[in-house]
């Protein structure tokens, strides 16, 4: 059997429920590979890539930013999980001019997408919005805040169900960002200086990936008790409800990225970066069937 590391970077079910799932339902086991899952929240570039790992958002961001030769293998997505979450008296991202709005930091997928996004709306991210930076994960400090009244919105990801939280509490759902920003994000990527993107225990868990994109879209049942392990503060028809609006229309099967609406969005991060688009979308997006 073949072994392999392989790292998140964020957490929740846009993170981790594909890898959940491959894990639960023995795709690895059947694929011939054991899996080491390993927190690399925190790590920073030189010690992810020696292994694979799970976020395409920032893999890609380190290559745009630090030249690292990431290359994509697998895409589960091109609707970033985040959304925007609002009191009372907002209802658009227009309306967040002047506001406080909770942050991820500008150097992370979702930080930079963010931002990409506000300025759709005509809002420059570091003049018209006061901007509260945190680290991404669990949001309960913003929902506090937003209770409070000492922040007026927030950027918060899928470790909650973002409508239900809204519904509790009175707030506002102001934007989804995979409706607004599309870009292939989520899956498996590999730096070839240190792992052979066609290495066996690579190619072995796209497959159980795959897999796992398929059970997402063919069994609603199984996919929800699964979600319902990472939104254990939900009950199972709010969880259903997520599932139903938000993960089963989202998520591929196939694994495989659209280049066209990638090599738009890489342009757009490159230049919220303020850097050069040194590769295109087929460089970094090296998805196609596998050969395990």
């Amino acid at each position: 059997m073949h072994t392999i590391d392989l790292a998140y970077v964020g957490r929740g079910p846009h993170e981790e429920l594909v890898t959940y799932i491959a894990d639960q339902q023995d795709f690895y086991a059947d694929a011939g590979v054991h899996v080491a899952l390993r927190d690399g929240s925190i790590w920073d570039p030189e010690r992810l890539r020696r292994g694979a790992v799970i976020g395409l958002g920032r893999t890609l961001l380190s290559r745009l930013v630090g030249g690292i030769p990431w290359v994509a293998l697998n895409v589960n997505t091109q609707q970033p999980q985040f959304w925007f979450l609002a009191r009372p008296g907002l209802d658009s991202l227009a309306d967040l001019a002047g506001k406080r709005l909770a942050v991820h930091p500008r150097h992370t997928g979702p930080g930079c997408f963010t931002r990409i996004m506000l300025r759709q709306a005509g809002l420059d991210p570091d003049r018209d919005v006061e901007t509260i930076v945190r680290a991404p994960g669990d949001y309960g400090m913003d929902l506090r805040r937003l209770r409070e009244g000492t922040i007026d919105a927030a950027v918060v990801g899928d470790t909650l169900v973002p409508e239900a939280v809204a519904a509790e509490n009175g707030w506002r759902v102001l934007a989804f960002a995979g409706d607004l920003f599309q870009i292939p994000t989520v899956g498996v990527s590999v730096d070839p200086t240190y792992t052979d993107p066609e290495d066996p225990a690579v190619q072995a868990v796209v497959l159980a990936h795959r897999r796992a994109l398929g059970v997402i879209r063919d069994e609603p049942d199984t996919t929800v008790r699964y979600l319902q392990a990472f939104l254990n503060g939900h009950t199972e028809e709010e969880v259903r409800a997520h599932y139903e609006r938000f993960i089963a229309p989202s998520f591929g099967i196939d694994g495989q990225a659209d280049l066209a609406t990638a090599e738009t969005a890489v342009k757009a991060v490159a230049a919220e970066l303020g850097v050069p688009a040194t590769f295109t979308a087929a460089d970094f997006y090296r998805t196609r069937p596998t050969t395990a």
